[in-house]
């Protein structure tokens, strides 16, 4: 295998990797945690783990296990991150492992909303989030009630004058003592 072989070679299991990075950061945006912990895992297999991006690739995976649910998964992979070459992804893994092991607070179940399982819903599904359908139309704003202006307040009540007295004293003033 010659040198430019070996280049090409490598440029395309860098551009694999990104690829499987790019898809693992998407599903994991998108809400597919599982999907995201195939795609960040693949990516970080390949990878070189001690390097920059495999740290990076690494601590994604971290934020997409505690997303699922996979607690200690996180936790473990967090703790071999605190020995990584990269200073970044030291810091950052000490971060995550601060917040992944301190404990869990007791809340009431009203202070909590429950967001719901969006794994299973695909990009092609003919009905969006909120529960309508491609066909439906918003309902319309009701329109507001006629105003009765004889309940309206138009007694002058003179504070337009005294505002515009005071400006006048206060540029007046400034232009007698831009003169002195």
């Amino acid at each position: 295998m010659t040198d430019i072989d070996s280049v090409v070679t490598e440029s395309a299991e860098i551009q694999q990797i990104r690829t499987l990075y790019a898809a693992g950061q998407d599903a994991f945006e998108r809400g597919r945690y599982r999907e995201s912990i195939q795609h960040l895992a693949k990516a970080s297999a390949l990878s070189a783990k001690n390097s920059s991006l495999g740290g990076e690739i690494q601590l994604w995976l971290v934020t997409a296990y505690e997303a699922a649910g996979q607690q200690q998964d996180a936790i473990n992979l967090c703790r071999q991150l605190n020995q990584h070459p990269d200073l970044d992804t030291r810091q950052q893994s000490r971060r995550l492992l601060y917040i992944l092991e301190a404990p869990k607070l007791n809340m009431r179940p009203e202070w909590v909303t429950q967001i719901p399982d969006l794994s299973n819903v695909t990009d092609r599904d003919s009905t969006d989030l909120q529960g309508r359908t491609a066909t439906t139309r918003p309902a319309q704003k009701p329109v507001p009630p006629a105003t009765d202006l004889s309940q309206v307040n138009t007694k002058d009540n003179q504070f337009l004058w005294i505002a515009l007295i005071a400006i006048g004293l206060v540029i007046g003033g400034l232009a007698w003592f831009s003169q002195s």
